[in-house]
């Protein structure tokens, strides 16, 4: 996440660079030459915040989806309000408007894909238009929302901000991972009571908010005495979400949203970087539209699913993507079949994601009389507290590392936030591995459904290594497994559901591995994007432009926890201080602050 010099004026090249921030935001620049060749090139894996791929193979950027159900793909380049809001006007120089109108061609040259650094020339010279905005925002999910909730509450008006994205709302991709994950609305996620991304705040809290809104003290008392007396308390996800689209609608999100791919960021000649955004077909008369910005700020998140090996292959040699799931999939397929008729059902993995499938598979025998096996696999099997030293372990048992949420903590503003901040290399990648690895919140309800599953004898526990999975004689998955003392023995199951997470090799994601081929991006100590303590990406200083990124990609950077609402939130306040220090925004000091809170307290429009 690399240059190349050209014959070019360089007094030009800074005066379109200082004009990235003083001059008009959107000012559409048409192109004087018709364009080259078109590439044709399609997406080899899912772009962040889109559903994943359910069908398993390469789309052409968006989730393909199983035959028969219609893809919810975007029908318009313009900002979708939720349902209930009012979609705002959208500028005038946004893709498919008049400014644009009766260009031709507007695609990627080989010369443009294989050369580091552009010239406003070559990008003219291919037909593709290009839009001024001082700060564009890749993603549209979570942390694109927050980083610019900040910008907002920062003075930035929301003409000097663009959020490139294919997706409507910013919390759609996570809404539709807790789903599957069998975390609907209802259910309660992995956040603290004081981590709302819709509150840079954090006050008042989840917990407070919802005692309120109940008429109860029963959220406040389980803050109180958590972890010891009661578990910790956590937000249902619908009141998350409800909160996200108040507040998209106080900053007017829609107005910054433009829809489409996007397919790469180049450093430009001069300063500043191109951002290319693919629109949706049929909505722009070019294939590409050039977003010309001061600064850049990735928030792209994972790439897409992440398959065991042996799983992957079974699902690509007998085409069967319905029998063997993982658990970020649409799979509701399973529990009803379950519901039908009497099944085995195996279950890979020990982390928040396989607890949240154990408890459904639980909830649904008990609450219809089911009488559903379950088999439970784990790769490596935890039998109590475990850790390096004293002062540095973690609860566990029953093949579960018990922790209450992904981090401990300390990491989010206390003794391991500082120790990190100050280290290096190995010594970082070293400490990492200490506070990492799958874990799991422990519950009273998943206890007692477990045990009774091992009382009862419908709910197995096994430790060892699938080495491969095929279809049985009676044509119900068969696994052949490693256990201890190089013992194998097979297990038949009607579904097998992986629950072992999402791609994390940066290099999978079409957008970062060009970054990382073509610019002088490097990787962290543990192998994802490097960056400052200010969240600037090292290797992309381009003039007076930054890049930023925050998110999932940047882990093994300087602050841990950066996956999370309020990770995502610490990363956002450094990238807003850091624009604050070169003059783009206004600093949220004591007054900004308080002010700005009213503001949001009485759902104040900014």
């Amino acid at each position: 996440m690399e240059s190349v010099a050209f014959a070019s004026e360089p007094d030009a090249g800074a005066a379109d660079s200082h004009n990235l921030t003083h001059a008009a935001a959107d000012r559409v620049a048409v192109p004087t030459a018709a364009a080259a060749r078109k590439t044709g090139r399609t997406m080899s894996s899912p772009y962040p915040g889109q559903t994943p791929n359910i069908a398993g193979g390469p789309s052409n950027g968006y989730a393909a989806v199983p035959p028969g159900v219609s893809h919810p793909g975007p029908a318009s380049a313009y900002p979708t309000a939720p349902q209930g809001a009012r979609p705002p006007a959208p500028p005038t120089s946004h893709i498919g408007a008049p400014e644009l109108a009766g260009l031709t061609g507007g695609d990627l040259t080989p010369e443009l894909v294989q050369t580091d650094i552009w010239s406003d020339q070559m990008v003219a010279a291919a037909g593709i238009p290009i839009v001024d905005v001082p700060f564009v925002s890749v993603g549209g999910g979570i942390g694109s929302f927050v980083t610019v909730d900040y910008l907002r509450i920062a003075g930035i008006p929301t003409n000097q901000i663009r959020i490139l994205s294919n997706i409507d709302k910013p919390w759609q991709t996570y809404e539709y991972l807790t789903r599957v994950s069998q975390i609907p609305r209802s259910e309660r996620i992995r956040s603290d009571s004081a981590s709302r991304p819709d509150n840079i705040w954090g006050f008042p809290s989840y917990a407070l908010e919802e005692a309120f809104k109940d008429k109860s003290l029963k959220s406040l008392w389980q803050v109180l005495v958590e972890p010891i007396w009661a578990d910790f308390y956590t937000p249902r996800a619908g009141m998350v979400f409800q909160n996200l689209e108040r507040e998209a609608k106080r900053i007017r999100y829609w107005e910054m949203l433009v829809k489409g791919q996007v397919r790469m960021v180049r450093r430009r000649h001069g300063g500043g970087y191109f951002t290319v955004l693919t629109p949706p077909e049929g909505m722009a008369s070019t294939k590409r539209i050039a977003y010309r910005s001061q600064y850049v700020h990735l928030a792209v998140g994972y790439p897409g699913l992440k398959f065991l090996p042996e799983l992957q292959d079974f699902r690509t040699k007998n085409q069967d993507f319905h029998h063997v799931v993982n658990a970020y999939e649409d799979h509701e397929h399973v529990y009803t079949y379950l519901k039908s008729r009497p099944g085995t059902v195996l279950v890979r993995g020990g982390g928040i994601v396989a607890s949240r499938v154990l408890q459904r598979l639980m909830d649904d025998r008990e609450k219809f009389g089911l009488q559903t096996q379950i088999v439970h696999l784990f790769r490596t099997y935890v039998h109590g507290t475990h850790g390096k030293h004293v002062w540095l372990r973690r609860k566990g048992g029953n093949g579960f590392a018990y922790q209450g949420f992904n981090y401990p903590k300390s990491v989010w503003g206390g003794q391991l936030k500082a120790k990190i901040r100050k280290l290096e290399g190995p010594a970082r990648a070293e400490a990492y591995k200490d506070m990492g690895g799958t874990n799991t919140p422990w519950r009273r309800r998943w206890q007692a459904q477990m045990n009774a599953g091992r009382a009862q004898n419908w709910y197995h526990t096994l430790e060892g290594t699938a080495e491969s999975v095929a279809v049985g004689p009676d044509g119900k998955t068969l696994s052949t497994v490693k256990v201890g003392g190089g013992q194998r023995t097979q297990i038949s199951a009607d579904f097998i559901i992986d629950c072992t997470g999402l791609q994390a090799d940066i290099t999978e994601h079409r957008l970062l591995a060009d970054l990382i081929e073509h610019s002088g991006v490097g990787r962290n100590p543990v192998g994802r994007l490097d960056v400052e303590r200010t969240f600037e990406l090292r290797g992309t200083v381009s003039g007076e432009g930054r890049v930023y990124a925050s998110g999932s990609p940047t882990l093994g950077g300087y602050f841990p926890g950066v996956d999370t609402f309020l990770g995502l939130q610490v990363a956002a306040q450094e990238i807003a201080d850091d624009l604050a220090r070169r003059g783009f925004c206004h600093r949220i000091g004591p007054v900004r602050s308080i002010s700005q809170w009213l503001k949001w307290a009485t759902n104040q429009q900014i």
